[in-house]
């Protein structure tokens, strides 16, 4: 991330998604959303770590598997960036990035028997709060 440049990362450690994958979806995320764009370095393994307060190696895994993907690349004495070739896509596309989330919280709120109206109020909730937050920042 350049200078001046932050991300709030959130982890959930009781979600039942493992942290190194909350970690890549976040990234994925905002490289979709056009947060991070590309040529943009991520925060290094050991800030990361230190920010959210979870093991490097978690971290490390999370970068590496993005880096196989093609979404990261090491940049020697630097540090790891969005990769070159990475683009935001359309709207379907961006869409799409979150498509395993949301079958992940409709299969959730299936199991617990939880009204439709209800979870989508909620996610409706959540996105007004990092509304209110963006302006803030």
């Amino acid at each position: 991330m350049g200078p001046g440049l932050s991300f709030q990362f959130e982890i959930h450690p009781s979600s039942g998604v493992p942290i190194y994958r909350q970690l890549m979806d976040q990234i994925r995320l905002l490289i979709a959303s056009g947060r991070l764009s590309p040529g943009d370095l991520v925060p290094s393994v050991r800030q990361m770590a230190e920010e959210l307060q979870i093991n490097l190696m978690t971290v490390s895994k999370a970068y590496a598997r993005l880096e196989a993907d093609g979404v990261l690349e090491r940049d020697r004495g630097i540090g790891m960036r969005v990769k070159a070739s990475i683009v935001s896509g359309s709207s379907t596309e961006r869409l799409e990035q979150i498509r395993p989330l949301t079958d992940q919280l409709a299969t959730l709120a299936w199991q617990l028997r939880l009204p439709g109206d209800q979870v989508l109020q909620l996610v409706k909730n959540s996105l007004d709060v990092l509304e209110i937050r963006k302006r803030q920042s």
